[in-house]
């Protein structure tokens, strides 16, 4: 029973990771389609920055409602709930005929998209204890990371193909329903639902006494906390900084004659989707399980690379690749360090509520960045800048984030952790009993 519980917990974990590995497919995909619909509408870069404003201030709203929600309704189903919305989202706006039906659609997009995140994060923390969890956040924000390199090559193609740039928001949004429809077969919310006897009793009662009013003040009274999603906020501003704007430098104004240099920008969601799942090892066996320090080192290392990429000459294309790599990894990996300060700073029955307000904070400040890298590339007409604007968010995170601390267990602490861990990560014997007795 033991090692069905396990292999239980690995497939919930994968089926998860394999779900959100397309969701970026309806929310990443309007970078590349930026430069197409600012020619076919007439608009400035800043106008396109205000729809992924929009778009980002959607999803953070989200997140301060669908976190909280995540912690009291069945996580799977506001993941099956906002994934077959944003596809819809998506559609529509393929057809969309002015700048204004865009900008709303994409909003609400960004809403829907919302409800996938944290209810993944509650997914995982119900089926893994404390003991894993770093690890088990590290491969599902690798499934993030994925994700986008996943967005980024069906869109290099089908720019490559001379699509439309309709085309980006129809053809990738596909493989997100398929995914969606093996999430609704496999997944499980929690291991009650699947006939385990375990959980978190205290956490779930407590969580059910409490109302939206407590469970948000326990979070914004935790000043560690908050500091924290601080932090994440300038580390989100500069990924998006990445993620949106990169693809425009590289794009130029003839495509064609630089296709070298648009498969570059494969290279940053590769560095992401490795630097993930690499900085939960890095952060407990390097930094000792230090989350800040390890957070503070990878956003120092990104703020030198993104400095040297405004150096390099865009022609060096192997050193341009090699920073390309480098800023995806050390700039999305401290991510996965983030996430793990939910369930450390608030305790499990929380998590969904304390992972929905950090990245409320996340997308908040990369939505208020939008805007600026646009009017940055307007004003100066030069969209390498856009580095130098990554390398001071990135320096001003790793100043935040050293001012967070977190206590040390005692030793009875450490003691007591690891007996209801061992605990609560298998079957209890009384369960184990009936089970062969029927």
């Amino acid at each position: 029973m033991e090692k069905k519980f396990r292999k239980d917990q690995w497939k919930m974990l994968f089926v998860t990771m394999f779900c959100y590995l397309f969701f970026y497919t309806g929310r990443h995909n309007f970078g590349w389609a930026a430069s197409g619909i600012a020619k076919e509408f007439n608009i400035s870069f800043q106008q396109v920055g205000w729809i992924s404003f929009a778009m980002l201030m959607g999803y953070a709203i989200g997140q301060l409602i669908n976190g909280n929600l995540a912690d009291r309704l069945s996580p799977k189903m506001m993941i099956i709930t906002g994934g077959g919305v944003s596809i819809l989202c998506n559609l529509a706006i393929s057809f969309a005929s002015s700048y204004t039906v865009i900008l709303v659609l994409w909003t609400l997009n960004g809403y829907f998209q919302s409800m996938a995140w944290g209810s993944g994060g509650k997914l995982i923390s119900n089926w893994w204890n404390s003991s894993e969890r770093g690890k088990a956040f590290g491969f599902y924000t690798m499934a993030a990371g994925s994700s986008t390199v996943l967005t980024f090559f069906m869109a290099l193609i089908l720019v490559q193909q001379e699509q439309s740039w309709r085309s980006l928001f129809r053809y990738p949004i596909l493989l997100l329903a398929a995914a969606l429809l093996v999430f609704l077969t496999v997944a499980y919310s929690d291991p009650k639902r699947k006939g385990y006897m375990i959980g978190d009793e205290e956490g779930e009662s407590v969580a059910k006494q409490e109302n939206w009013k407590q469970s948000y003040q326990k979070v914004f009274q935790n000043r560690n906390f908050m500091i924290a999603s601080f932090a994440i906020g300038f580390q989100s501003m500069a990924r998006y900084g990445l993620i949106f704007w990169v693809p425009i430098h590289f794009l130029g104004n003839n495509y064609k004659a630089s296709s070298g240099n648009m498969w570059l920008t494969l290279l940053i969601p590769i560095g992401m989707a490795l630097g993930a799942v690499s900085f939960g090892y890095i952060s407990d066996f390097i930094f000792n399980k230090n989350r800040s320090k390890s957070i503070c080192t990878g956003m120092i290392i990104s703020c030198i690379i993104a400095i040297l990429i405004y150096c390099v000459p865009i022609h060096n294309h192997l050193l341009i690749g090699i920073l390309m790599f480098s800023s995806g990894f050390f700039v999305y990996g401290p991510q996965a360090n983030f996430w793990t300060l939910s369930p450390d700073l608030l305790g499990t029955k929380l998590v969904g509520t304390g992972i929905g307000i950090m990245n409320m904070f996340a997308y908040v400040f990369a939505a208020i960045g939008e805007p600026l890298f646009g009017r940055l590339i307007d004003f100066t007409g030069n969209t390498a800048n856009i580095f130098l604007f990554v390398a001071l968010i990135c320096a001003i995170c790793a100043t935040i984030i050293s001012f967070v601390k977190i206590k040390k267990p005692t030793v009875n602490q450490q003691i007591d952790h690891s007996l209801s861990s061992t605990h609560s990560n298998y079957p209890d014997s009384q369960f184990l009993e009936n089970q062969y007795k029927h």
